[in-house]
């Protein structure tokens, strides 16, 4: 199907929505620190792969590479956004990960950067690098600002002569930014959050077009009765897609969006896909606070499932979540990551807040300082095992605090399988 002859954006509706609940399906175990941090000096939370053209995992001489937005370990956990910094990680089994460094030294854009994707172009010169990126902030306001724009940094090269090192120096330049029409623009906002960002890197399997997909705000002017509800409307969440006509990874033109949340949620994060068979799942993380009113929903992974890119998406299980936390730890992780591995789906996020049950996380604020800080995972969370049938989704096991391994590698025999086969009660 064309983009043309897509017709009407695909819609999350308040119906779906309504059937959110949490079942034996759908939640993660509890998570408990680990005994060892990837870095103690750091705050660690939303992260991706470096990746290839293809979306495979990328492995140069034997190392695969995170990236993850991160903070120094003493701020307090709310205050890392508004100087988070890219830094990237390397290790040789996919457990065991070192600090590399921070991405840019210098020239990025935007006051901060937010979640983006990357991609590894072995052909380039010394292997180059694609790195997009949220520029948050206007650059050089002496106030912190909220303007988000989609960025690509070029240039960037792997070298492994002696360990592994990411080095500049890097090219800059704005993408895209919001067109007013299809997606909202800053000063068109009525909601509590103004989205445009977290690019995603997307290589079409099927007709080997190339894609970037993003989080945003579908335009909703006042009175024109888009939902049931006026206060609904300010819940109007997208998520974004800009095609390049050439194949080039540095063009890209705005598309109509892939899916709205108009009326049911105000932030789709960190879109993504996993193309299985010809068949597509969308990806998304959001929060509970961002449901529009007199809708239950959780911080969770929720997902969607259509026959081609630009088909009609539905949500998985009837009503799209997929994972989410325990009900006595809501916010123990956030911003998954989905990605395939054979028969199975891993779902990567990062370790937020736990031994915390109150029912949102403004009241983290409450707590004394010393509070916050302890009950702030800040490193990367253990590694969710899916099962993917169909339209069907379930929680399998986990495996370790960042233990991401590549789609060739076995997974260990699962806890689950284990009690199974000695007599026990499973999982559950």
């Amino acid at each position: 199907m064309s983009e043309e002859d897509a017709g009407g954006t695909p819609a999350w509706t308040r119906e779906h929505a309504s059937s959110l609940r949490r079942d034996e399906s759908n939640v993660a175990p509890i998570i408990y620190p680990p005994e060892e941090r990837i870095d103690d000096d750091l705050h660690i939370w939303d992260t991706w792969f470096l990746r290839n053209r293809d979306g495979t995992i990328a492995e140069i001489d034997g190392y695969r590479v995170i990236f993850s937005l991160t903070s120094p370990s003493h701020l307090l956990p709310g205050k890392r956004h508004d100087v988070a910094t890219i830094r990237y990680f390397y290790s040789h089994d996919g457990e065991n990960w070192t600090t590399g460094g921070t991405v840019f030294d210098g020239g990025a854009l935007g006051q901060r950067q937010w979640a983006g994707s990357a991609m590894y172009d072995p052909d380039g010169d010394e292997g180059e690098i694609y790195f997009y990126y949220t520029a948050a902030g206007e650059d050089g306001a002496e106030e912190l600002t909220y303007t988000q724009r989609l960025a690509l940094a070029t240039g960037g090269t792997v070298n492994t002569d002696s360990g592994f090192e990411i080095d500049g120096p890097w090219d800059h330049q704005v993408l895209l930014t919001p067109d007013g029409d299809w997606y909202e623009r800053e000063d068109q906002s009525r909601g509590m959050i103004y989205t445009f960002r977290d690019p995603w890197f997307f290589e079409d399997p099927e007709s080997g077009e190339t894609y970037l997909l993003f989080e945003a705000n579908t335009p909703v002017p006042e009175g024109t009765g888009a939902c049931d509800d006026p206060v609904w409307e300010e819940f109007n969440g997208s998520i974004g897609i800009a095609h390049s006509p050439t194949g080039d990874p540095t063009d890209f033109e705005l598309r109509p969006p892939l899916l709205d949340a108009v009326c049911v949620n105000q932030e789709l994060e960190r879109p993504h896909l996993v193309v299985r068979d010809g068949t597509y799942y969308l990806f998304i993380s959001s929060h509970v606070h961002t449901f529009a009113p007199e809708l239950e929903g959780y911080d969770a992974l929720y997902g969607f499932v259509a026959d081609d890119l630009r088909g009609e998406y539905e949500p998985l299980n009837g009503h799209g979540m997929v994972l989410t936390n325990p009900a006595n730890a809501p916010f123990q992780a956030y911003s998954w990551l989905v990605y395939d591995h054979g028969d199975e789906l891993l779902a990567s996020s990062f370790f937020n807040y736990f031994d915390y049950n109150r029912p949102n996380l403004d009241d983290v604020s409450l707590l004394p300082e010393d509070e916050q800080m302890r009950r702030f995972g800040g490193t990367l969370a253990p590694t969710v095992r899916l099962g993917l049938d169909g339209t069907e989704t379930n929680v399998i096991d986990t495996l370790g605090h960042g233990h991401l391994p590549l789609s060739s590698e076995a997974l260990p025999k699962s806890w689950w399988e284990n009690e199974s086969s000695e007599g026990g009660d499973g999982y559950y």
